[in-house]
């Protein structure tokens, strides 16, 4: 056998390929860390390479003739040093047994055991994954699997181990087939990480609301009985400075995080000073070179947990970036952080800037502009996913706060400048106010008080802060927390976009595609264009029904700011904002435009990130803007968001207001006229689609009941229209069955994030 020595030594036998562990640390926690080296490469289905599993807690037991790999139960806990306090603990609440390893040899405390079977397990649990989004009924393969000894090694503080897995299976959905060369047999690596715990020395900090980080969370039954059981602490990376009374130090063992090589220039230089922004905030704690960006040595293992990784990866499609990490369950010590950057998203970016621009009037194309606000992206994203490495989480209130944080998502911000379209500021550059505050917070050494004090001069400084929870649903309160907005005021910002969009669509044409591209492709580049005002429509939508408020915790102010309804009258100029939205002069293309794209060209096809039409291979305009329409409305009418007009009392109001712009207005003619009528069906669909929602308030219901009662008479009163009658017809068949059967469903947008 083949011999590697490390934190577990482990033994290859080439003519059986098996791994076996040599195992001397028995009842004795460590951590496991599973992770997918080798993926699928599609993003619908999300088995990424340097994808991680989860981080366990765990320890070997030895029962007669096998060890088990015992993971800890780690979110229940004692604190205490009464060890039969902790002990009641264990024993009242469960473990998890990930494997039973057969002891194939042992001497003096230490136990030979067959790994092997457990390494080509399926521990990243690929097969579930699959059968729950409906793409084939898969398991492992050992007779097609395989350790992969390039990447077994062993080290001092960890040993890391691999292996080619293979799941056959049948029944293969789309994503499968669209990724694997033969979709019955899918084949990946699993990685295991065998982790020494980090020596002593750590300082656990307390979470707050407001830090702006991650949580790691457990439940204390040693805690005094007037203290709160639950406890959360910051993820963040151990930092000290050598000469802590200097006030510029070195770092004892500075933050390096290593560049993937495979990422090719210009964009390797982006992800580089991209990354590099965190180290101006600790520099601001007196720092020096604290953080650090290096390339990855040619030998070396990017799932090894003794690096921090930037990798580029490929996908089928474009799909998102993220941050993970291995955290030590016990304090929230990060001992690894793993950025995962999606290769595709430089190109959207890049696809934006030019339906923007059009900038290819001949052969020879000056595209540096473009080239420039798409790099500008990735610096900006490089940052953003090494911020959640280090603990932060998302702030997208930061966008309307002045560009504040790299951990917003940011929109473009392009303007009108000399009757051109304007790319030079669509980024901010470096780091913004919040995450330089956010740094202080986690990493500056500073007392409890210190702390509070941090974060009162935050929120004095005007910083404002919402994180996921409150940002993400469609449905959500917060009139300040929205993803790719833009600007203070969301109404005004929708405004501005409304008017650097229509310059832009006049202007579309063949000068937004290269020279050489069939004609068709102008599909593609539209969609971004004619759908610029999206996510800005989400964000007026969340000031109808919204509120203004933010985490703080008692004591913190001596008039708490506690909870406050959008004023009334902002309310009402949102939505007169989004139905704006809704109308034959925002949803029309130009006709000049129209009659420049035919149908796909043979050997091209429609993709998901085509429009989807009614009008089979012929572009659909009225479709298209019946899926913009359809999106405003969804925004609009969501039952979350009508249970809060209705407890505001301006249920009706809107109601009313929404039924004489878009279903009583008959004043249009031609295409425009067919807009109108389209916007009508998508308007009464989703009005039924909220009167019989599960999430509608009884109260809600029985107000839009009422309004679509009083409507429904209208209708009956306009039956010579045909499109009226029809509406009519499919209210009286809900009042005559007590089921809504709609006859017609929206087309939906294509995909919008991530840009």
């Amino acid at each position: 056998m083949e011999l590697r020595q490390g934190y577990f030594d482990f033994y290859y036998q080439t003519s059986e390929d098996k791994l076996y562990l040599l195992v001397d640390k028995v009842e004795q926690p460590f951590i496991f860390q599973s992770s997918l080296p080798r993926g699928m490469g599609s993003n619908d289905i999300g088995l990424d390479r340097g994808q991680l599993g989860e981080t366990r807690l765990v320890q070997f037991e030895r029962f007669g003739n096998k060890l088990l790999l015992k993971q800890l139960n780690t979110y229940y806990r004692a604190d205490s040093n009464n060890l039969a306090e902790r002990a009641s603990i264990d024993e009242a609440f469960a473990t998890s047994v990930l494997a039973g390893l057969p002891i194939v040899a042992s001497d003096s405390g230490k136990w030979l055991v067959d790994y092997t079977a457990f390494l080509l397990s399926d521990i990243h649990q690929i097969a579930p994954r699959l059968d729950q989004q409906k793409q084939g009924t898969y398991k492992p393969d050992a007779k097609r699997s395989g350790i992969y000894l390039n990447r077994s090694k062993a080290f001092p503080l960890n040993t890391e181990l691999e292996a080619l897995v293979t799941y056959v299976g049948n029944k293969a959905g789309e994503y499968v087939r669209q990724v694997t060369p033969e979709p019955d047999a899918i084949s990946v690596h699993l990685h295991h990480s065998l982790i020494a715990l980090p020596e002593a020395g750590y300082q656990q900090r307390e979470f707050h609301p407001y830090s702006g980080y991650w949580k790691v969370e457990y439940m204390d039954y040693a805690a005094a009985i007037d203290q709160p059981m639950v406890k959360r602490l910051l993820p963040r990376h151990r930092l000290q400075k050598k000469n802590p009374d200097a006030a510029v130090s070195e770092a004892v063992e500075p933050i390096v995080y290593y560049l993937d090589p495979g990422v090719p220039e210009p964009v390797r230089t982006a992800l580089y000073e991209g990354a590099m922004w965190w180290n101006s905030a600790f520099e601001q704690l007196g720092y020096k070179d604290a953080f650090q960006v290096k390339d990855l040595p040619a030998d070396a293992d990017p799932m090894d947990v003794r690096y921090n990784v930037i990798q580029w990866v490929h996908r089928a499609t474009r799909g998102w970036s993220y941050g993970a990490g291995v955290t030590d369950p016990r304090t929230g010590e990060i001992l690894k952080g793993h950025v995962t950057l999606g290769s595709l998203r430089v190109r959207q970016d890049f696809l934006i800037a030019s339906g923007l621009t059009g900038p290819y009037s001949g052969e020879q194309a000056d595209i540096e502009k473009q080239k420039a606000m798409a790099l500008a992206r990735i610096r900006q994203l490089s940052a953003h996913e090494v911020g959640h490495t280090i603990g932060l989480i998302h702030n997208f209130a930061a966008s309307a706060n002045g560009r504040a944080s790299v951990m917003d998502y940011p929109h473009p911000l392009v303007t009108l400048h000399n009757n051109q379209v304007s790319l030079e500021n669509a980024y901010r550059e470096g780091l913004g106010e919040w995450d330089h505050y956010a740094i202080q917070y986690g990493y500056g050494d500073f007392s409890k008080a210190q702390l509070a004090k941090l974060v009162a001069k935050a929120k004095q400084d005007g910083l404002e802060y919402m994180a996921d929870a409150d940002a993400r649903p469609a449905g959500g309160v917060s009139a300040i927390g929205h993803l790719w907005d833009n600007g203070k005021d969301p109404v005004a910002e929708l405004m501005r976009l409304d008017e650097v969009r229509r310059f832009a669509l006049h202007n579309f044409g063949l000068n937004n595609i290269a020279h050489g591209q069939p004609l068709s492709s102008l599909q593609e580049a539209l969609v971004p264009i004619y759908l610029l005002h999206r996510y800005q429509v989400e964000a007026v939508s969340k000031l109808v029904g919204g509120a203004f408020y933010e985490y703080e915790l008692k004591g913190e102010h001596t008039q708490p700011k506690g909870f406050k309804w959008v004023s009334t009258e902002q309310q009402q100029q949102a939505v007169q904002a989004l139905l704006a939205t809704l109308t034959p002069k925002f949803l029309a293309l130009p006709d000049s435009l129209l009659a420049l794209i035919p149908p796909k060209a043979y050997g091209d096809s429609d993709g998901r990130e085509s429009f989807k039409g009614r009008t089979g291979l012929a572009f659909d305009p009225l479709s298209a803007a019946e899926a913009s329409a359809n999106h405003t409305l969804s925004m609009l009418l969501h039952p979350l968001r009508l249970n809060r007009l209705t407890s505001q009392g301006q249920l009706d109001s809107t109601l009313s207001t929404l039924s004489d712009a878009v279903m009583k207005s008959r004043n249009q003619k031609g295409h425009a006229l067919l807009i109108q009528q389209r916007v009508r069906h998508v308007a009464f669909y989703q009005l039924m689609n909220s009167l019989t929602h599960a999430e509608l308030s009884p109260e809600a219901r029985a107000g839009l009941y009422q309004h679509m009662q009083a409507l429904n008479e209208w209708l009956d009163k306009h039956d010579k229209d045909p499109n009226l009658k029809l509406l009519h017809q499919q209210w009286q068949q809900f009042e005559d069955s007590g089921e809504w059967k709609p006859v017609f469903k929206p087309l939906a947008l294509p995909p919008g994030s991530p840009i």
